[in-house]
């Protein structure tokens, strides 16, 4: 029953240094499944998505030990198959890759039907799709996906009918042990889909075009051991961007890929912020008014559906109409309501929000972490208004962002977390 508490309003200054990304974290720590030897997996976020990956791996027999608390080594030799624990999986999203590891090393998986942040209807059709041109029988049983191969996985191709960042993932992973080859077109491009197809390369696997719409995997007998560092997290970096500028302040965010962050460093500087880049930190600033833009979302490299609510809240403070259109998920905007708490004037028609924005208008309030990236939002918010505002729900916003607490409080932020 943790709440975070916020006094807004004061302008945040100083270094926010960025950790793992969640998604590629969870991916590759999944991805050990395949690997029959000793991982050490580095620049891991210490957050409950990764730990409940660990936790999935330990329970279903690896050899899971914490070197540091972003560090960990992780022995998969004796993983049994089919024993991902339901109540586990059922937190998070990202446990179906577990699906996609499993066929690859055993042929067979059984995994009970993923959870994490609730965006509507999230079918996992595509995933099917592509399990199935590997030769695999895929059925829904008792809430639980059933996939059995006989003979083990065959390379072939996929078409993807929609771009799909964890349908590519899995696929991918699927693929990596599969006689003969398999093509996947129209992939997604991520940088998390990058930074997996570079880590199962690095055990041995051989996957090319990752990061481009055609990927195409050369199955190979045996995965073997690495050490491997996670890639900076994108949305966390561009989560603290937008807090930098919705609150008058100036903030260098450090160990991040500048690259990743251009769609969403150029929507910034349309609204009037400032934003330097060097090798590996951007510095974002803001003196004058913010002016109000029009955003869509897209994958990458376009602006990202998982920057769409902190974006929104800072359309909130830019005076006139903004309009954040979604291009990705249904029902990504239940999180306006809770701005609206906060004197927020938004109006939503479908996919689209616009938003009437007042620099004065925001104030403090009792709200709640509706997902993830929701709960970001309503930090960013509680930030940049007036008076003291109560976040409820607060475990969503701890799934993906390490120690938020005090790396907003080594800026400035007067932010603590109070247990009711």
């Amino acid at each position: 029953m943790d709440k975070i508490a916020i006094n807004g309003g004061k302008p945040l200054s100083g270094e926010i240094v960025i950790s793992g990304m969640k998604n590629a974290a969870v991916a590759i720590l999944l991805a050990n499944i395949m690997v029959e030897g000793e991982c050490i997996i580095e620049n891991l976020p210490d957050i409950s998505d990764v730990n409940r990956s660990l936790e999935i791996l330990s329970a279903m027999g690896a050899k899971v030990e914490h070197i540091t608390k972003n560090s960990v080594k992780i022995d998969s030799t004796n993983i049994v198959p089919c024993s991902a624990p339901d109540d586990l999986v059922k937190k998070m999203r990202a446990s179906y890759y577990v699906l996609g590891a499993e066929l690859a090393r055993f042929g067979r998986s059984t995994v009970a039907c993923p959870g994490g942040c609730d965006f509507g209807v999230r079918p996992i059709d595509q995933h099917i799709k592509g399990f199935e041109a590997l030769g695999a029988t895929v059925s829904v049983t008792n809430n639980h996906i059933v996939a059995v191969t006989t003979g083990g996985v065959i390379g072939d191709s996929v078409f993807m009918d929609v771009v799909s960042v964890g349908a590519t993932i899995n696929i991918m992973l699927a693929a990596v042990k599969a006689k003969g080859v398999t093509v996947i077109e129209n992939a997604a491009r991520e940088p998390h889909i990058v930074d997996t197809a570079n880590f199962l390369n690095a055990c041995g696997a051989k996957i090319s075009g990752a990061g481009t719409d055609v990927i195409k995997i050369t199955g190979v007998p045996t995965l073997h051991g690495v050490t491997y560092a996670i890639i900076p997290d994108m949305i966390e970096a561009g989560t603290f961007m937008v807090l930098a500028a919705s609150t008058h302040g100036k903030l260098k965010i450090s160990n991040v890929i500048p690259k990743h962050l251009e769609s969403i460093s150029a929507k910034l500087v349309e609204m009037g912020a400032d934003v330097v880049e060097e090798d590996d930190s951007v510095t974002v600033s803001r003196s004058g008014e913010l002016s109000p833009i029009t955003v869509k979302t897209h994958p990458y490299p376009g602006f990202p559906t998982d920057m769409n609510p902190q974006m929104c809240t800072l359309m909130c403070l830019a005076g006139g109409k903004s309009r954040m259109i979604e291009g990705v998920w249904d029902n990504r905007f239940r999180y306006v309501e809770e701005l609206k708490r906060m004197g927020a004037s938004i109006e939503v028609d479908d996919k689209v929000a616009t938003i009437d924005g007042d620099p004065q208008k925001l104030v403090g309030a009792n709200v709640r972490a509706i997902d993830l990236r929701a709960g970001a939002a309503m930090v960013i918010a509680g930030l940049s208004a007036k008076g003291h505002t109560e976040i409820e729900d607060i475990f969503h916003i701890q799934r993906g962002y390490e120690d938020i607490i005090g790396k907003l409080q080594k800026v400035g932020a007067d932010i603590q977390i109070i247990t009711v």
